[in-house]
């Protein structure tokens, strides 16, 4: 058979919010970069399901509306599974789950451009733009995010600028594809098999997932709050 590889988004699993918290995203007034903005009961519960190998149905999240919509996607089992999300490490339970833990690091200045740039696309107004990321944004990264760099056994600096690390990690699932996992299946039996922790030369914006050997999902998230 074919083999897979698929992604799966934390931001699909933004919480519902109520009448009172969907006006205040509206505003620009609501902290998406808190762990409590996520819906982690069922994150976990869907990851569980993809590492058992069954289909499930994923979310499908309305960045625009900040609301969770009826339709939901389909999910089948795949060899490979990436999890990416700024805050898929801070849940211990979902984070014992990973395999291999990659964390994606970005310069400040060149994360708040990017936000910039993105945000006005969308045509929210500069001074919300900067009053969310100073309120909320830059705060929570460096409570929440910044932390959980700990945990992982890659680093990868300048993000897709950085080709050496790229190429590292796209051999290494294509190792995984065509095989070669007797160490990796070893390191899989408790989700605590990782033996390395190697920083590539040279600082964040987001934190990624590897997990492999298992299920999966598609879709990258575009960091839409």
């Amino acid at each position: 058979r074919q083999r897979q590889v698929l992604i799966l988004s934390q931001d699909s699993f933004y919480k519902v919010l109520t009448a009172e918290q969907k006006a205040k995203a509206l505003k620009g007034q609501y902290n998406f970069d808190h762990p409590d903005a996520f819906d982690n009961d069922l994150m976990h519960t869907t990851l569980k399901n993809i590492v058992e190998g069954k289909t499930v149905e994923v979310p499908t999240y309305d960045f625009v509306t900040h609301s969770r919509l009826a339709e939901t996607t389909v999910v089948y089992p795949a060899d490979v599974v990436l999890f990416e999300g700024i805050l898929v490490f801070y849940n211990q339970d979902i984070r014992d789950m990973f395999h291999l833990r990659l964390f994606v690091d970005t310069d400040s200045d060149v994360r708040l451009s990017r936000r910039v740039l993105r945000d006005m696309k969308r045509g929210r107004d500069l001074e919300q733009i900067l009053t969310q990321y100073t309120t909320f944004v830059k705060p929570a990264f460096e409570e929440f995010c910044l932390p959980t760099k700990k945990y992982a056994d890659v680093i990868i600096p300048r993000g897709v600028d950085n080709m050496v690390a790229i190429n590292l990690i796209v051999q290494h699932i294509q190792d995984i594809l065509n095989g070669d996992i007797c160490k990796w299946q070893r390191g899989a039996m408790n989700g605590h098999g990782r033996t390395y922790k190697r920083p590539f030369p040279e600082q964040t914006e987001s934190s990624s997932v590897l997990a492999a050997g298992k299920r999966s999902h598609l879709e990258s998230s575009s960091r839409p709050h």
